[in-house]
């Protein structure tokens, strides 16, 4: 039993023990979120040290050095569906609560309203107040709408810093609901320990119905069961009754109140609207209270899925979760399970380099990661060998013994995923590389690894040796923090007669980012178009509301839109959305994620 409560307590603990070693870091026009354009507002139907947001920055954030960094019922992972809309919650001072929510007493000065909400401000690295516009619902309605998965890392990188900046709520939404929005979107995009964040940016009390069931994600996604505690009153007034009554058994159990845990574990198993196996993980976190009647034994069998209630419940407990479940678990639940630091080191380790190659983990968060699974007794064949080379990259005393280590680490990747994750965790290691090391005739991998963790400054110490037209002068051509000299239909051609991608999609990239950062005058981009057949000057809602975000001067607004414009693999992405996307990011500040996207797409197609 001792050993029950300590797992608990330290389920409870989780993302206080995360920031230790964890700093967070579309395809065709059907994917794309409904609505885009210019319409009016209506209400709704119910890591990196990045630039601030100044003109045009000449270098590159290097990822993974500053820390910011669903609404489902039990049997669901789903994230999108929330309760009807809550009233407004808060009048002109502020001050006014929503029936059927607590109130607690603080000091005026102590309670936070609801017009500004985030814990990243501009001289920490977030966006400006007003980064997202006065288009609150439209804003709202765009969030909801994106399922969190993104062709590109530096994307979400760039996402997660604007959710999470202070952003002033805009008169046409309750800012609760606004934050709902942004923490449900965090968790979708497997970023928990920033969900969090955004959830306790507002007082319980003043929480939406929309917020009471992101909060219940959030805390479950965090492996935190006793977070979920504050809002059970407001939960069981407006959300999903059993799986409120399943939370409010286990906050009672947390204080001591055996009884009415029991009848409410009884009530919702009378119910049948809930498994009995997701009643039993209940019951597990009751046992490890204290205040179960007896022990419980979780058996997996016939359970095809892991949702964030089971997730939650047996990662706060540690209880082991079967190995098919976690590989098959939505890429969401990866990110959590890396960031949940009491979750088993190998398990964490295998979720590792997806959420390194999507931006959850930074490479310095990665590298760490391995280092403390090798530092166990007896780690993997696998793992020891990784880190045997990983070591080699740092510090070996030849250039030429660290980019052979670097070459090992790089081909191991099996998927493109795997392999695009390794490159991120050489990215310091990359850096640092002697620029008259012996590299070959065309280091791109080299080239994307530095990029990878934003190291743009290094990676143009490489233009002399790099041989126009070749994969890595593409890679330079939109990555580096000057325009290089000489870029032209011709060596867009040239660069094409190389390109051995379907449907020669890298090199349209290539255009796409050269045009969108204005380093390709307008007749050559043309004349490079017309001999790729592609047209980056195509129009919809979507190309439409991006560009007039960015003539609005909405950087948030931009970031959010050109993730929507990402959403699925590269290979589905039009590369009028890249042109789009690059410039829209370059006009309202943001060169430098502009480069880092561009550059992305190249190393990963």
């Amino acid at each position: 039993m001792t050993k029950k409560l300590l797992t608990l307590t330290l389920g409870l603990s989780s993302t206080a023990l995360a920031a230790a070693l964890v700093l967070p870091a579309l395809a065709q026009e059907s994917l794309l979120p409904e609505g885009f354009g210019n319409p009016a507002e209506t209400p709704a139907p119910r890591p990196t040290p990045t630039p601030s947001q100044t003109p045009a920055p000449t270098s590159a954030p290097k990822n993974g050095t500053t820390p910011p960094p669903v609404t489902s019922t039990v049997g669901t992972t789903d994230t999108a569906g929330t309760p009807a809309d809550a009233a407004d919650e808060e009048g002109d001072d502020g001050e006014d609560v929503a029936p059927g929510t607590l109130k607690y007493d603080l000091p005026p000065g102590a309670r936070r309203l609801l017009t500004r909400i985030g814990p990243l401000t501009p001289e920490s690295g977030g966006l400006a107040p007003d980064a997202f516009g006065v288009r609150g619902q439209y804003a709202a309605a765009i969030m909801r709408r994106t399922n969190g998965q993104f062709a590109s890392r530096w994307g979400q990188i760039l996402l997660r810093r604007a959710l999470v900046s202070a952003i002033d709520t805009p008169d046409t939404i309750n800012g609760a609901d606004l934050a709902a929005e942004r923490a449900s979107l965090l968790l979708r995009m497997g970023e928990s320990i920033a969900a969090r964040w955004i959830v306790q940016a507002v007082d319980y009390d003043r929480a939406s119905p929309r917020l009471v069931a992101a909060a219940q994600q959030t805390y479950l996604a965090n492996a935190d069961p006793a977070g979920m505690c504050p809002y059970v009153p407001a939960g069981l007034a407006h959300g999903d009754e059993h799986s409120w009554r399943l939370s409010a058994a286990i906050c009672s159990g947390l204080t001591g109140e055996a009884g009415p845990a029991g009848w409410a574990i009884g009530r919702v198993r009378s119910s049948g609207k809930i498994s009995n196996f997701d009643i039993l993980l209940t019951e597990r976190v009751l046992g490890a209270t204290g205040s179960g009647r007896r022990s419980t034994t979780i058996e997996w069998d016939n359970i095809d899925r892991l949702t964030s209630w089971r997730f939650g419940m047996a990662t706060a407990t540690a209880v082991p979760v079967p190995e098919p479940l976690r590989t098959s678990a939505p890429a969401n639940i990866k990110g959590w399970t890396v960031l949940a630091p009491m979750t088993d080191m190998a398990n964490r380790v295998a979720a590792a380099p997806e959420a390194a190659a999507r931006g959850v983990l930074s490479s310095e968060a990665y590298v760490s990661l391995l280092s403390a699974a090798a530092s166990e007794e007896e780690p993997a064949e696998a793992l020891a060998l990784q880190t045997d080379q990983l070591r080699a990259a740092f510090g070996s005393a030849q250039g030429a013994d660290r980019y052979t280590a670097m070459q090992g680490i790089w081909s191991a990747g099996i998927t493109p995923v795997q392999t695009y994750a390794a490159m991120v965790s050489t990215a310091r290691a990359a850096a640092a590389l002697p620029v008259g090391t012996e590299v070959g005739d065309d280091p791109w991998q080299l080239l994307g690894s530095m990029l990878a963790g934003g190291y743009d400054d290094n990676a143009i110490d490489w233009v002399p040796t790099i041989t126009v037209g070749s994969r890595a002068w593409g890679v330079l051509a939109v990555g580096s923090p000057r325009p290089l000299n000489g870029t032209t239909a011709g060596t867009v051609g040239q660069f094409s007669g190389n390109d051995d991608s379907a449907d020669y999609l890298r090199s349209k990239f290539l255009l796409a980012g050269l045009a969108g950062l204005g380093r390709i005058d307008s007749g050559a981009a043309a004349s490079a178009a017309s001999d790729l057949e592609v047209d980056l000057g195509k129009q919809t809602r979507w190309s439409r509301a991006i560009m007039a975000a960015a003539e609005r001067r909405e950087p948030g607004m931009v970031a959010l839109l050109a993730a929507a414009g990402m959403q699925g693999e590269w290979s589905k992405v039009p590369p009028y959305h890249l042109y789009y996307i690059v410039r829209a990011l370059r006009e309202v500040g943001l060169a430098a994620e502009a480069r880092m996207i561009a550059a992305e797409a190249l190393v990963r197609v």
